[in-house]
């Protein structure tokens, strides 16, 4: 079975098999392809998902997942995401031994089709200029031939004619003689080109096609082979990790066999177990009988007041932490206020008749003034060039980045400078090189910019060390920049500008009738809780930067100073804090390094 003997004559049909050959091939690569990238989404889909419901840290979810049937949960997420993993195999797996492999050889088989055709193609051109010949020389015999038979009848007509003289018979003769030389010329010629294209025409069909049909079929043959390999190695890539695979779900149902629901419920019990005793029965109470209700000493309701103190109401509550302090300090702002000059020194206003404590305290509690935080000196605005609007910290990191980009900026400059130099030391030892004096004005420019730089860095650097020294020349300009906007608003206006730039970030906002509002209540409750105790401390903390607290219910520290805190930042830039039992109020969050207590009372309490 060869196609070569059996296909001779389907050169076309060939041509068109062996290109649908290499479609498929092509086809099958496609599908791989495709099969690996599902494999790809599907892996990151599972490790999402795994990720997704895996517990947060410091989180309520870490402390449910002591539970067995938690643990065993967390179990089968880990395995999912191993699971996940082998489908990541599959894909890698799939796209080196496959596909790459099969993207290789369709390259060579097409190069091998094309060559096996062309030399089809060149066969045939060459049978079809043989063909071409015998048909000219066979149409050139033939022509021939009736040229001699012509002459031969015009020669006789002229011999037979009496009329015509011997000259002409003997022209006539000559002719047909040279037409009849002709013809047998022609036939010689045709009868060996006859013989030419029979040799060719047998070669063609039992030799040159029947090999070039031969490697064909062979080639073929290896694509069909290949494309088996294919599928085998496709079926061989999945089998290698269905061993890991189990595995992973082994580990599942291993984890769904740990579970213990006798153990979960003991976890129940020691989570919210509360140690009392149930109540006992109610005793049967006789009202016939002219005596009081007497309860048993088993009843509900001693069981439930037993070992507890009585709650006392009523008069001025010693236990309850409220945001104010006593009565013989100037009131500082709730937190919820963005700075300590929220309540500014502006007039008090008028007592108000008295109402109900817990009227007030809704009140207080219902209002929501809009104070807003100290965010940027210039909202919107670029920022200054000596970032004087960015806490001493975050400023002196800017400071310090501005600085070593200058060096490095200055460092370019010198070796570009230095580069000059020996160029111009090279002129000046071979004029013929080029003329020294051209470099002189870029020399000279370069030395400008260095001194520009140089001068642009000690400037960065002055403020730099102002901000790591604490020069008293900053706070002296920065009081009198407070004192000139002190100057331009008058006093019977509440002001939060005294202290603006001792704000952790240096902006300021203001809206002055909702902060009476909040002075008028601060006062009246300040009334009801005259003896009320101080806050207790919750932690300490040590102050980073100077801090002058000049507005009402701040308090001025000391760098490397360690105070009490009494009340932690609430969100609002600002920490309560007391050095003793008379000196206590509001600094920046940022300004001071907070260590908390947690076991200590009233540690996490807000009101």
């Amino acid at each position: 079975m060869s196609w070569g003997t059996e296909l001779w004559d389907q050169f076309d049909n060939l041509e068109k098999h062996t290109q649908w050959g290499i479609d498929t091939l092509e086809k099958c690569i496609k599908f791989v392809k495709e099969r690996t990238e599902i494999e790809l989404s599907y892996a990151k889909q599972l490790r999402n998902l795994s990720k997704k419901y895996q517990p947060k840290k410091n989180s309520k979810e870490e402390e449910e997942y002591k539970y067995t049937s938690c643990k065993a949960f967390i179990s089968t997420l880990n395995e999912m995401n191993d699971y996940a993993g082998q489908h990541e195999v599959i894909s890698e797996n799939m796209a080196s031994q496959i596909i790459v492999d099969l993207a290789r050889y369709v390259q060579e088989l097409k190069q091998e089709r094309k060559s096996n055709f062309h030399d089809g193609r060149k066969a045939q051109q060459h049978i079809e200029t043989c063909w071409k010949q015998l048909e000219s020389s066979k149409r050139r015999f033939e022509r021939d031939c009736k040229e001699a038979d012509r002459a031969q009848q015009y020669f006789e007509k002229m011999d037979a004619d009496i009329n015509v003289t011997k000259a002409d018979v003997e022209k006539a003769r000559q002719q047909a003689q040279i037409r009849h030389q002709m013809a047998e010329d022609s036939k010689a010629d045709y009868s060996s080109i006859l013989q030419k294209f029979n040799h060719e025409q047998h070669e063609y069909y039992h030799t040159h096609i029947p090999n070039i049909f031969q490697k064909i079929q062979e080639m073929e043959e290896r694509r069909i082979v290949r494309i088996g390999e294919s599928m085998k190695t496709y079926a061989e890539v999945d089998r290698q990790v269905i061993p890991i695979i189990g595995k992973c779900l082994d580990g599942i149902v291993k984890a769904a066999e740990s579970i213990d629901q006798k153990n979960d419920s003991q976890l129940v019990i020691e989570a919210y177990k509360s140690g009392f005793e149930p109540p006992g029965d109610i005793e049967f109470e006789d009202y016939t009988q002219p005596m009081k209700r007497t309860v048993s000493d088993n009843s509900l309701s001693n069981s439930r007041g037993e070992g507890k103190p009585d709650l006392k109401f009523g008069g001025k509550s010693k236990g309850k932490l409220w945001p104010f302090i006593k009565k013989n300090k100037p009131p500082p702002p709730p937190p919820a206020s963005a700075s300590p000059s929220a309540v500014p020194n502006g007039p008090q206003s008028p007592k108000q008749q008295k109402e109900p404590l817990s009227h007030r305290f809704n009140e207080f509690m219902t209002s929501k003034p809009k104070i807003h935080c100290f965010r940027s000196l210039k909202r919107g605005g670029a920022t200054p060039e000596d970032f004087s609007n960015l806490p001493p910290e975050q400023r002196r990191k800017k400071l310090q980045q501005k600085v070593d980009e200058l060096s490095k900026e200055i460092q370019k400059e010198m070796d570009q400078r230095d580069a000059i130099t020996k160029m111009k030391d090279v002129y000046l030892k071979n004029p013929q090189m080029g003329d020294p004096a051209s470099l002189d004005h870029k020399l000279a420019e370069v030395s400008q910019n260095i001194e520009k730089l140089r001068l642009e860095t000690q400037k960065f650097e002055a403020w730099l060390a102002e901000v790591e020294g604490r020069l008293p020349a900053r706070s002296e300009q920065m009081r009198r920049q407070s004192g000139l906007y002190d100057s331009q608003n008058p006093p019977t206006v509440n002001n939060c500008a005294q202290d603006r730039e001792s704000s952790p970030d240096g902006s300021y906002t203001e809206e002055q009738s909702q902060e009476s509002e909040v002075k008028v209540l601060a006062t009246d409750f300040d009334d009801e809780f005259d003896d009320e105790e101080p806050l207790p401390a919750i932690g300490t903390c040590k102050a980073l930067y100077t801090f002058e607290g000049q507005n009402e219910g701040t308090i001025s520290v000391v760098e490397g100073e360690t105070l009490y805190v009494i009340e932690e930042d609430k969100g609002d830039g600002w920490t309560r804090i007391r050095r003793n039992e008379d000196e206590e109020g509001y600094v920046p969050t940022s300004y001071v390094e907070v260590c908390l207590d947690k076991n200590a009372k009233g540690a996490k309490t807000y009101i």
